[in-house]
């Protein structure tokens, strides 16, 4: 790999300054640049590197900005030497490829870049440089990108901590549409719906709609963009959804008409109607089953321990700790807790042959354990 002892991040929003952050822990000089005063203050005010000038190009210049932005962005920084190589971490990578006259810019010096990871939260304020541990992190270089950069990029993953991944450009923007774009839309789609709700209606809300709305929240600015810039591909994917919308209305009116209050004796209609519904959910559960449990390699098998947690101070510490006691590895965890609720409820992720062994460790220190189920 090209070694990096210096490295220029252009934007030092959340992404830009967790990858400082990173960079910075494991001694790499890194110069900032933003056209936000403000950002560039902040992100230097948390040690993610100077704004000073570095004087002489640096290894990479990482172009942590807007999809739409990063050929104008990357031609400028080009022209003005600012570093060796260079990369980005837009959520687009077919950006720039085409087009009368090239894309301006080097491209032997340019490679794609994409880390799967983020937070709703925008801004530097919101960075971490854990963010990207253990995280795919996709590349896309062409026959034009030349090793030396396909190096420094490279080394920019290791260091970050993630896991490199490497694809064609037009195959990776066709997989974000579906496992990433058209998503948030979706979710945007749905919170919308809850702007006219009935207040009333809003206190009955579960973890299941906050968790499908949790993405909406991400800063629309950006998802603009990025919608913008990767429109055929998500268009494509919208197109095949909205088939499968169409025949479920159809089947919802067929249920809501003559069908409706005769049981015992339902229609063709009515049959037909249920049974789409029926598929519709059957290969939804089976979709959702084939997407990894963790990152990484996919030998593994887990499995999912439900613990109830009373809503006191120190109980989830005394629970990791019980579980830490035991030998056992937690892979992953998440809260289901209601503040106005006496107790709420742990999901544990851990390997599947400490399961069972674990549950009976715990239930005999006295913790409410559900039976385990395939993660």
């Amino acid at each position: 790999m090209t070694p990096l002892h210096t490295v220029t991040i252009i934007g030092t929003g959340m992404i830009g300054t967790s990858i400082a952050l990173a960079l910075a822990e494991r001694r790499v000089t890194v110069h900032l640049q933003d056209a936000s005063e403000e950002a560039l203050r902040i992100a230097e005010a948390m040690g993610a590197g100077t704004v000073e000038a570095a004087g002489r190009p640096t290894d990479l210049a990482v172009l942590a900005v807007p999809p739409r932005h990063v050929p104008g962005v990357l031609r400028d920084a080009q022209r003005r030497g600012t570093a060796l190589h260079y990369t980005d971490v837009a959520s687009v990578k077919t950006l720039g490829r085409t087009g009368p006259g090239g894309p301006g810019f080097d491209t032997s010096r340019f490679v794609g870049g994409h880390p799967i990871a983020g937070r709703e939260k925008p801004g530097p304020a919101a960075a971490r440089g854990d963010l990207f541990h253990a995280k795919p992190w996709v590349l896309t270089p062409t026959a034009h990108t030349s090793d030396a950069t396909s190096g420094a990029a490279r080394r920019l993953v290791e260091l970050c901590g993630a896991t490199l991944v490497t694809m064609d450009a037009h195959a990776h923007d066709r997989a974000v549409a579906v496992t990433s774009h058209l998503p948030h839309l979706l979710s945007s789609l749905t919170a919308r719906l809850l702007r006219e709700a009935d207040p009333h209606a809003l206190t009955l809300v579960g973890s299941g709609l906050r968790d499908f709305t949790r993405i909406s929240a991400g800063d629309p600015e950006l998802w603009t963009d990025i919608l913008g810039s990767n429109a055929t591909a998500v268009r494509d994917a919208l197109e095949v959804l909205a088939r499968d919308v169409d025949t479920t209305l159809r089947a919802l009116r067929s249920l809501t008409g003559e069908g409706a209050g005769r049981a015992d004796a339902a229609t063709d209609e009515d049959t037909e109607a249920r049974q789409w519904l029926r598929t519709v959910l059957e290969e939804g559960r089976d979709g959702r089953a084939r997407i990894p449990v963790k990152y990484g390699p996919q030998d593994r098998v887990f499995a999912q321990l439900r613990v109830a947690l009373p809503d006191r101070e120190g109980e989830l510490a005394r629970l990791l700790s019980d579980v830490s006691r035991r030998g056992v590895n937690v892979e992953d965890l998440r809260i289901d807790n209601d503040p106005e609720a006496p107790s709420g409820l742990i999901e544990l992720l851990v390997d599947e042959t400490e399961a069972d062994k674990l549950a009976l460790w715990l239930t005999d220190l006295g913790w409410q354990v559900h039976a385990p189920t395939p993660a």
